[in-house]
């Protein structure tokens, strides 16, 4: 009992009051209690900077900015004074499934970063949408035959006469299959499918990509009559892809492939660098390089390529080709597909699995677990263990990240964030500003996620920010069209 419920009444109310709270439910409950608290606003205000994170990373700890000239303290922050003595911190997640506000803003600075290494800004040169740029896919090999996605004139696979597999599967279908038949990508046969294959791809993937690009740059090099070994004195191969899985739960990448002068970005490619001469040199990188698996005894040898469907299309603003991609349409697609879970793409999971039973318990197809049980029992062989396959079950062994560039190609993550932190007002700039100042920071984790009213506080947030962004984009498109009009003057 409360000191300050000195009467009978007093107490009386207060606990009619604690009865009529227990009838509601827990939410309403936690977020009167949070109302009541006199640090409330402070503990809106950090649920709002964070835009509505779902799981938010809370911080305890402080930081001093010092004038190491005079040892004035120009700035300091202590969490000591935050609500919990901790402060709230958004949790980056990128999967839209996890995190929506933190994947939409994993999705804006994909945008920029892919758009500035096309068009220039972020430390990029505008010279740089000059440069000879491709825009290419590159595929998985197959791995056996899967049923396809078909138009109303087509069938799945169709063919006569070829009766069944040694499993006595049939090897044709003559369906018709929709976008949104779960048949799709599922493999006609599971037992002819070559999943031990497919999940040594996905551990190679990365490996492979980097010999692609050295091929690339040796095959440019000998198109244009130079040593391969003096190709960085002539030109320099910069490049952002984003990887995306099939609906056969395979890899394929999409990649930005630009050549540069031998300064990267700030330099015009060599003359003799064409869309023909890029294009060769991607084709014929694809088809040549290989990457050959350690032997086991149960498993043998495996030699790995990418498969046989390549695209290559130059982009928009470097040809002034109409048939060519628009810059920011290739830069809205990456950031579109960044953000998609395991989940979403209905090949994996977005956290890692610890035991066999936990693939068994994922609401996945039976082709994705035969994938997961495939890279847990892989794992288990010593010849394969640099691989870590238990550890990348949930992503079906692929080890690399979803997006990757090269260091030339444009700006990174962490200056976009820098840059929207002083742009918000979270650095103060001017306190530092013509001082030679140093930092010192101290900050332990101490716990991430919301309470049950705090979490429907940061979803109403998160809800709001949508909400204003779907109309910011809906008013922006409708000046686009009318500014695009075309008006006649009649006398």
């Amino acid at each position: 009992m409360r000191a300050d419920l000195t009467t009978p009444a007093d107490r009386r109310a207060a606990l009619d009051t604690a009865a009529r709270l227990r009838h509601l439910p827990e939410a309403d409950r936690d977020i009167i209690r949070l109302a009541g608290d006199p640090l409330f606003p402070r503990l809106l205000e950090q649920i709002t900077s964070t835009g509505g994170c779902a799981h938010p990373v809370h911080l305890t700890g402080h930081t001093t900015t010092r004038n190491t000239t005079t040892g004035e303290i120009l700035h300091h922050y202590d969490t000591r004074t935050e609500p919990g003595e901790r402060l709230l911190v958004r949790c980056r997640n990128r999967r839209a499934s996890i995190c929506p506000p933190c994947s939409r803003l994993h999705a804006g600075d994909t945008f920029h970063l892919v758009r500035a290494g096309l068009t220039g800004g972020k430390t990029v040169p505008q010279d740089v949408r000059d440069h000879l740029r491709l825009f290419a896919t590159l595929t998985a090999p197959s791995f056996g035959p899967v049923h396809r996605a078909t138009t109303d004139r087509e069938r799945c696979r169709p063919r006569r006469n070829v009766g069944t597999c040694p499993h006595a599967a049939p090897l044709s279908c003559t369906a018709h299959h929709t976008e949104d038949d779960p048949l799709v990508g599922q493999p006609l046969c599971s037992g002819c499918y070559d999943y031990t294959g497919h999940v040594l791809w996905h551990a190679h993937a990365g490996q492979l990509w980097d010999r692609f690009t050295r091929a690339t740059r040796r095959h440019l090099a000998t198109l244009a009559g130079i040593p391969q070994s003096h190709f960085p004195r002539h030109a320099r191969l910069s490049f952002a892809k984003v990887a995306e899985y099939q609906r056969r739960a395979a890899i394929h990448v999409h990649a930005v492939i630009r050549l540069d002068g031998p300064d990267g970005p700030h330099t015009p490619p060599p003359p003799w660098g064409t869309v023909d001469a890029l294009t060769t040199a991607v084709r014929t990188a694809s088809v040549t390089v290989t990457v050959t698996t350690p032997y086991t005894p149960a498993l043998g040898e495996h030699a790995l390529r990418w498969g046989a469907q390549l695209d290559t299309r130059p982009l928009h603003a470097a040809l002034d080709d109409p048939d060519g991609l628009a810059d920011d349409a290739v830069a809205a697609y990456v950031a579109k597909y960044v953000t998609k879970s395991a989940a979403d793409t209905t090949a994996g999971a977005d956290h890692r699995l610890r035991t066999p039973d936990d693939i068994d318990a994922i609401p996945a197809s039976p082709h994705v677990r035969t994938l997961m049980h495939t890279s847990w029992r892989l794992g288990s062989l010593p010849e394969l263990a640099h691989l870590h396959l238990r550890a990348w079950t949930h992503t079906l062994g692929y080890r690399g990240h979803i997006l990757t560039k090269s260091r030339a190609y444009s700006t990174t993550y962490a200056a976009l964030r820098a840059e929207r932190a002083v742009h918000q007002g979270a650095v103060d700039v001017q306190a530092v500003d013509g001082a030679d100042a140093v930092t010192e920071a101290h900050w332990r984790y101490s716990g991430s996620g919301h309470s049950v009213g705090s979490a429907l506080i940061a979803a109403g947030i998160a809800e709001d920010r949508a909400e204003s962004l779907q109309l910011y984009r809906e008013a922006r498109d409708d000046d686009a069209r009318f500014a695009a009009q075309s008006w006649e003057v009649k006398p």
